[in-house]
């Protein structure tokens, strides 16, 4: 199996139809061993939800905003591991008016690059102490190279996300830890429903996409998040795997 005796932390678990939630099932059908994290209200749908999968798995409290939890957090998960092999970043959240670009207020946008792009960096750091013997840590994106309609300060926040992955790359390759993001194409999720317009990509998506797009498919998403936290890609840094039928490829 893909990832037998691994032992990996999944962020981003609330619903079933999420990317993060088919990670967990699929990484437990491949022999990992894994904790979630949640917060506050969202504790208990995480908790509800973790119960779907093969295993249910302990649910530690993390937000990414909060710096106790993530001093703490190291300390916390090795109550449950003894270790970790691989972390999955499936974290994301801007303001509504976040998604208004020339009239959004910083205080709007510093939440939004602060919950979306600084918290790659802080959950890898806290992640660190138990990834002594090196590992994988897999972050998902929404390519950032365009200005799509309606994204605004998200799609910033991504850019800033993107850039992160390759910094966090230079400075944990030393400690033999991979960084790499998943790009995937819309899916209808939880974050995907909190953006006012974000139809509009679904729509437009399956046409342009050569291999046709399903955004009701999480799954093509999980296997190449699932892949990057094997050892299957052991020399692969700072890389973005685009999973988006390829539209990133195409012309308009």
């Amino acid at each position: 199996m893909l990832l037998e005796g691994k032992k990996l932390l999944i962020t981003g678990v609330l619903m079933d139809s999420s990317i993060a939630f088919h990670v967990a099932k699929l990484a437990q059908e491949q022999g990992a061993e894994i904790v979630l994290t949640s917060f506050g209200r969202t504790m208990r749908i995480t908790q509800a939800i973790a119960k779907r999968l093969p295993a249910t798995p302990e649910v530690v409290e993390l937000d990414v905003t909060d710096t106790e939890h993530l001093e703490t957090l190291a300390t916390r998960v090795a109550e449950h591991v003894d270790h970790l092999d691989g972390v999955l970043h499936s974290i994301g959240f801007a303001p509504q008016g976040a998604f208004e670009f020339l009239t959004a207020g910083w205080d709007d946008v510093a939440t939004a690059l602060h919950t979306s792009a600084y918290s790659l960096k802080a959950l890898a750091t806290a992640s660190l102490p138990l990834m002594g013997d090196g590992g994988s840590l897999v972050g998902l994106t929404f390519d950032a190279k365009f200005a799509w309609p309606v994204y605004d300060w998200m799609g910033v926040a991504k850019a800033a996300f993107e850039s992160t992955n390759r910094y966090l790359a230079r400075d944990l390759g030393p400690k033999k830890v991979r960084c790499n993001l998943v790009a995937a194409g819309p899916i209808r999720t939880t974050a995907a429903k909190s953006i006012p317009g974000f139809e509009a990509f679904e729509q437009v998506w399956d046409e342009r996409a050569p291999l046709g797009w399903d955004v009701n498919d999480p799954v093509p998403a999980a296997k190449a998040c699932v892949a990057l936290l094997s050892d299957w890609f052991p020399a692969t840094t700072g890389e973005i795997v685009h999973v988006d039928g390829g539209v990133h490829a195409m012309g308009q």
